[in-house]
Formats: structure tokens, sequence, C-alpha cells
């Protein structure tokens, strides 16, 4: 049956349902004839593994020369990647690495995989995102390591943390949302010993799974190379398998995609820039939405949009809209994640190699405390954010449609 309209009585006008173009396919990916060509050459050579072909070592140059690092590693995906960084600083089992509760589990798996404890610091409820205060008030004696995770393309704080940090413990960076990310005019990637990317599918370039590690630490470098060829260092006289490790190499296959893919990386991120700009100018008055702010000086890529729900103004907040737009073709993802990472069975049950809880035995009780109360900022953060998908393939008509979706729903929301 046909809806009636609460004001004329008569048909209520039918939804448009958009069609928006989506990462997860080839409606939202720049995959084409440049990366079929480069696999071509790949299989014509016959040649599909990375310690003897072209195409991985042609990628590793051109991205330490794209992020302005000495060295550039390839490997098989972004939890590959941030497994090889935390594996280079060569941790002792039970030393601490402070990171976000606000992330992926491939960035908090590869800590515990090392004995290392991860110890979450809360992030500051505006940007989902850890910050010097934050860092500070759980940093112990124990602490070897921080891990700044760059949300969305958003840069996070990273300045300002390195500078409050001891001159003895590392900082790692996770870049996997923010490719040509800038904080303060300066990549993100830079400010640390080592910095993670990650080319999954929805990433600002795809070879589906594949990650990087850059760095201009010639010995963090050099354990991160030997690392993703099990402890192996190829070419060097006397080789032997020095450490534990793992066979983390990408493929030939994948660094050509990934070739491909970087030659079109700056028109991608610049699009991504032009149309979110067009959404955040679109949306500034909606009420109880707010658009996530961006530092003088800094660049934000737009991995993502998260915007900010007040629960005061819109009724139902992020989980209302995100149903209301469903129904309109818009997806998005309210929460980001639906529990704080701390609050994964891992760490709550604190399940890792069969009932041995190793290395959480070798935990500060302080460092394994994810009480609420200690992660305000938290879970404000994930009771307000809305991610709306975005991708190189935006048009400036599809930033103005999500845009009207938005006001439209929250309207409704509003006179309900």
């Amino acid at each position: 049956m046909m809806a009636r309209s609460e004001t004329t009585g008569g048909p209520a006008p039918e939804l448009e349902v958009l069609r928006l173009p989506s990462d997860q396919d080839a409606t939202g990916r720049s995959l084409g004839a440049e990366e079929i060509e480069r696999l071509r050459s790949v299989i014509a050579a016959g040649v599909l593994t990375a310690t003897k072909g072209v195409q991985t070592r042609e990628l590793e140059t051109r991205v330490a020369e794209l992020t302005g690092r000495h060295h550039a590693l390839a490997c098989s995906s972004g939890t590959a990647a941030v497994h090889t960084a935390i594996a280079a600083l060569d941790l002792e089992p039970g030393d601490e690495v402070v990171t976000t509760s606000i992330t992926d589990m491939g960035a908090l798996a590869p800590i515990l995989y090392q004995g290392a404890i991860p110890v979450f610091a809360d992030v500051d409820p505006a940007t989902g995102m850890i910050t010097p205060e934050t860092v500070a008030a759980v940093h112990s004696e124990r602490t070897r390591a921080v891990v700044v995770t760059h949300l969305f393309g958003v840069p996070a704080a990273v300045d300002t943390i390195a500078a409050s940090l001891p001159g003895a413990t590392a900082l790692v960076e996770d870049c996997a949302q923010a490719f040509l990310a800038q904080r303060a005019g300066r990549l993100v990637g830079t400010f640390g010993i080592g910095a993670c990317f990650s080319t999954q599918q929805g990433k600002h370039i795809t070879t589906g799974e594949g990650g990087l590690v850059t760095s201009d630490d010639d010995a963090f470098a050099r354990r991160a190379r030997v690392f993703v060829n099990k402890a192996w260092p190829y070419g060097e006289a006397d080789a032997d398998h020095e450490f534990l490790a793992l066979n983390y190499r990408t493929t030939e296959l994948q660094s050509a995609v990934a070739n491909a893919q970087l030659d079109k990386l700056m028109t991608g991120v610049e699009r991504r820039r032009s149309t979110v700009a067009r959404f955040a100018s679109a949306i500034a008055g909606v009420p109880g939405v707010s658009f996530p702010a961006v530092g003088a000086g800094d660049v934000a890529t737009w991995w993502k949009v998260p915007l900010l729900v007040d629960h005061a103004v819109v009724p139902g907040g992020p989980r209302a809209v995100a149903t209301a737009l469903a129904t309109r073709g818009v997806a998005s993802a309210p929460r980001y994640i639906q529990k704080p990472a701390f609050a994964c069975r891992v760490f709550r049950e604190q399940r890792t190699f069969g009932s041995s809880r190793w290395p959480f035995t070798l935990a500060r009780p302080e460092a394994v405390d994810y009480s609420p109360e200690r992660f305000a900022g938290t879970y404000s953060y994930l009771d307000q954010v809305l991610v709306v998908p975005w991708n190189e393939r935006y048009e400036p008509e599809h930033a103005d449609a999500v845009a009207a979706a938005i006001a439209a729903v929250v309207d409704e929301l509003r006179q309900a």
C-alpha cells in the first residue's frame, strides 16, 4: 500500500534511494587499465616473488620518496606492517606499548604476539584520538613505545605527543587511514621511528591486502626487513635466521597493483578533499551535527568522514540517523566500532595462547584496568560518532546528495 502524507492526506512522496560509489567494488575504486598492464608484465616475466622481482623494489623506492623517508618496506597486510614495526623495536616480554582504545584488532594483536602489553590511553571525545595528556596518564616506567593512530585521514596531535615523550620511548605512527595527511605542515608518518600504512581494499590505494613500513632509522629498517623474511637477511654474508620471525613478504602481483595505484594517489586524495569540503559546507547548518575540526597547518585526506551527532539535539542520536539514512541508500556506521578495543574478549578474558593468558601474566594490574571511568572520552566519542563512507569516485553531486539526505533525516527526527 502506498504511504500517505500526514500533511496533505495524499500519497507521500517516495524517498529517493541514492546509488553511491562504494570502495568495496569498482564503482568507488580507481582500478583500471594501468593495473592490468603492470600485472600483465609480472605474469609475462613469470617472477611472482618479491625477493627476485622488480615491482616490489620499485614500490619501496617510490614510497620512500613519496614519504620523504630513507627506507620503505612492503609487506603482506596492514596488520603485518604493524607487527613488523613492533618487532623492529625488539621489545622485552612485559614491556608496555601505549596505544588507542579506538582502533582495529590488527593494530593490537601484533603487540601481544611480541610478548608486550598494550596499554590503552583514553581519547579526546571530539576527535577519537589519543592526546599528550591521555598518553601521560598511562605512561609508566615500563613503557617502551607509543603508537599514534591517525583516524579517518585526520592527523592526530602527533607532534605534541612526540615532544612530550621521554627520550627512551619510541613513537610509531599508524597511518593506515591517512595517506598524505599532514600535521603542522609535515606529512604524518615522519614524526616517529617508524610508520605503518595499509593498502587493504578500502584504503586510499588498494591492493586488496597489503602494508608498508617507513623509517629513517637504519637499524630499525634493517630489523624490519629481516623480520618479514623469517629473520633471513637476504644478500648479506653469512646469512642465518637471526631471531624468531615470520614470512610477511608481499608479492610482485600486489606490488604491481600498488605501483599503478600510487600514480593515482594524489588525484584521489585531491578528489576526496574537494568533495568532503563541499559536503562540510553543505551540512554546516544542520542542527546537532558537527563536522570534525582540522587544525591550522593540518591537512586531512578523508578515508571516511566522522560526524558527531548530539543526542540532545537529534533524538536517537547516530543510530537513528543511520537507520533513516539507510532507507535513502546512504550507508553509515554509528559508533564506528561497536565497543572499545579493550572490551573485546581477547583483552577482557585474556584469551591468547591456550589457557596461559600470556603475556597478560606479565602485566601490572594498572595496565590491564579497563574500568569505564578511566575511558570517559572513549565512550563519549563512540556514543556520538557517525562514520560516513567516502572514496575517490565521489563527485560533487554525491556530496550534495549525502548532505541533503542527512539534513532531511535530522529534520524528520527533530519533528517526530
